[in-house]
């Protein structure tokens, strides 16, 4: 049934490419699934905070987590290298994203309605604290959880297909075999402490290295992304970033394979 489901959102994909004709372009999505009961997701209640939902809190009787990455192509990740904000093409990689995902959760919902289980509505992003900045529901933890990437020392998750694109996740009762869960590293600055170079592409210093470990500041992330230039699209709004991402040896592939 993972195998189905796979297919289903990889059809899903070339289905809005061809309808909606977006100016974004996808590399292959990367595909997981957890188990709804791992201990690792009642553990996101001491690491990100007790308003985290558990799986059984958003779908009652919850067995799995579907969890998909959707890679932007490398056109959309070289034009968001240089210059302090975003590129355009970023910002619209990242509405038409957050459009998809919406629609893959959409059609997923309703294909496992039809075989007679119950599943989540989950919105891509603007599911959190708006002072505390912490989500209710990390798609970024679901996906570590489910295997298919690990989080790197800029707090992005990177994936076989790196780390530039975006996460969406689905919740159900259905029961599903679960991804074997990565235990190596891939982020080249926690295998062997090289690297750093995200923390050197931050445009407003979020990252501060001490002693015996870099710190992350999301406040001044979230101050790049929202307090700054936000343009207007027709599509929507530019509040993206994404400079720690690009031109890093993360952005398009896991930079721990090329070691092996």
């Amino acid at each position: 049934m993972t195998e189905k489901i796979t297919e289903l959102i990889n059809a899903y994909v070339e289905k809005f490419k061809k309808e909606m004709q977006p100016e974004t372009s996808w590399r292959k999505p990367v595909v997981g699934f957890a188990d709804a009961k791992d201990k690792k997701f009642k553990d996101l209640k001491e690491i990100i905070g007790p308003n985290h939902a558990l799986p059984q809190e958003i779908v009652p009787g919850a067995r799995s987590v579907i969890v998909y990455f959707l890679p932007f192509s490398e056109e959309i990740v070289k034009s968001n290298i240089f210059e302090e904000e975003s590129s355009r093409a970023w910002d619209i990689a990242n509405i038409d994203t957050n459009n998809l995902i919406v629609g893959i959760n959409k059609m997923l919902h309703e294909w496992l309605k039809e075989q007679g289980w119950h599943a989540s509505m989950l919105p891509p992003t603007y599911n959190y604290d708006e002072k505390k900045l912490i989500s209710d529901w990390s798609h970024k933890s679901a996906a570590f959880i489910a295997g298919i990437g690990k989080f790197g020392v800029h707090h992005v998750l990177i994936t076989d297909q790196g780390c530039c694109g975006r996460l969406g996740s689905i919740i159900t009762d259905m029961e599903l075999e679960k991804t074997p869960f990565v235990e190596e590293e891939y982020c080249l600055y926690y295998r062997n402490g090289s690297c750093k170079a995200c923390m050197r592409r931050c445009p407003n210093q979020a990252f501060r290295e001490e002693t015996d470990k870099i710190t992350f500041d999301r406040h001044k992330c979230n101050e790049q992304i929202y307090d700054k230039i936000v343009p207007i699209y027709p599509s929507g709004i530019g509040d993206a970033c994404g400079k720690c991402m690009c031109g890093v040896p993360c952005s398009c592939q896991n930079p721990s394979k090329r070691m092996n």
